[in-house]
């Protein structure tokens, strides 16, 4: 399979990805509130959600989130970045949702279609203020750079970078490539807010149905590392957070499974994590 073909599977997770979001956010003791997931979700979100579940994606996409949220809010806090990029952006409705510094622009990039079916959402729920957003309709399988430069990225500025999603379902040489555009394009001072998975997460028995159905449906998971931290610092990227769900600042109530111990082997796990330029 192409990077070309997996970036046109993975756009469908967009969907599913605000479908949980929109269960959250309708729960009573929601841990973030975002009233367009749903709209943005569309039956198809909904009906993939349903395709997936038992496979603990609700919790995890809860937990994910508001590690992410959080996460967004401190690096722009203060002297922080004041651009930032959402790298295979989706249907993230965090710039309408978040409480951003004054002088925040987001970029956002992903696939022409998706962004304009995004647009079109939106368009039918009520305005509220917010960062500048730019939408950037690129393909990320192939040059994308020169796009976001010519929307107005200032690549002697530093950047918020936040990768959602993503990693999970591009072959490992794309990863490495990718983080290594992202340091090439970063100013000092600039920070990457994402999420990996471990290698055993590729072909854990409990969730072979979900990860059966991904495969089915063109988006297999293909990436996952034991290591994050030697492997992010081999791209140029100094870890300075890292959780598992479930640990302390990574549960939220909402993770149902304790944390395997990072020195269990072969354990399936996900990493959630901050890192600056290093």
């Amino acid at each position: 399979m192409t990077d070309r073909s997996i970036m046109e599977a993975v756009s469908l997770t967009a969907q599913w990805t605000a479908a949980a979001r929109a269960l959250e956010s309708e729960r009573p003791d929601a841990l973030f509130v975002d009233d367009c997931a749903r709209t943005v979700a569309g039956d198809t979100g909904f009906t993939l959600l349903e395709r997936y579940s038992g496979s603990g994606i609700v919790p995890f996409i809860a937990v994910r989130t508001k590690y992410m949220d959080d996460a967004i809010v401190a690096a722009t806090a203060g002297d922080g970045p004041r651009q930032v990029v959402l790298v295979a952006a989706g249907m993230d409705t965090r710039v309408r949702r978040l409480p951003w510094p004054a002088g925040v622009t987001v970029y956002e990039l992903d696939r022409p279609a998706l962004l304009a079916a995004k647009n079109d959402l939106l368009a039918t729920t009520t305005p509220r203020p917010g960062p500048e957003r730019v939408p950037v309709p690129v393909d990320l399988a192939g040059e994308w750079t020169p796009a976001l430069v010519a929307a107005g990225f200032d690549q002697a500025a530093p950047t918020l970078w936040v990768v959602e999603g993503l990693f999970f379902f591009l072959p490992e040489e794309a990863v490495t490539r990718l983080l290594g555009t992202l340091r090439g394009l970063s100013a000092a001072g600039s920070v990457l807010v994402a999420d990996m998975a471990s290698r055993a997460s590729l072909t854990n028995p409990f969730a072979r149905q979900f990860l059966g159905a991904l495969e089915e449906d063109g988006a297999p998971w293909l990436f996952g590392t034991d290591e994050p931290e030697p492997f992010l610092k081999g791209t140029g990227w100094a870890v300075s957070d890292l959780k598992q769900p479930g640990e302390e600042g990574a549960a939220y109530g909402r993770w149902p499974y304790p944390a395997p111990p990072r020195e269990l082997a072969n354990a399936p796990r996900s990493f959630l994590f901050t890192a600056q330029t290093g």
